[in-house]
């Protein structure tokens, strides 16, 4: 059973960077598809960022240019890195990830994730 646990959120004011981490433990797989999702108040969850084990990764386009990923493979965790925020940036973020083999890019769409997080806060100000 694998297991996500997330990390890094906080309060900032708008123009700020945080970094969220998600690590994975338990019995994962060298293949997946793995990322950050968001829910604002009153709100759908929403695809922010994610990546696939083959390395391909997409955006929203409302974050597009001002997060990044980066992985650190020896300790199983991915990092979201996030420059510039803005108040709608304002949320919940949850990592999630799907284990299986992937060719190609991963969706933004929560319905393949199977595994979650359990969340972290993120608050931008104005």
């Amino acid at each position: 059973q694998v297991q996500l646990v997330e990390s890094g959120g906080g309060s900032v004011q708008a123009g700020g960077s945080l970094r969220l981490s998600c690590a994975a433990s338990g019995n994962t797989y060298r293949g997946y598809c793995m990322g950050w999702f968001r829910q604002a108040p009153a709100k759908e969850r929403e695809g922010v960022a994610v990546i696939s084990s083959g390395g391909p990764a997409t955006f929203a386009n409302s974050v597009k240019g001002r997060f990044t990923f980066t992985k650190d493979n020896a300790k199983n965790t991915l990092y979201l890195e996030m420059n510039s925020l803005k108040p709608e940036d304002t949320g919940m973020y949850y990592c999630a990830a799907v284990f299986l083999r992937v060719s190609g890019s991963c969706p933004l769409g929560t319905d393949l994730y199977n595994v979650w997080g359990q969340g972290t806060q993120v608050t931008v100000s104005s």
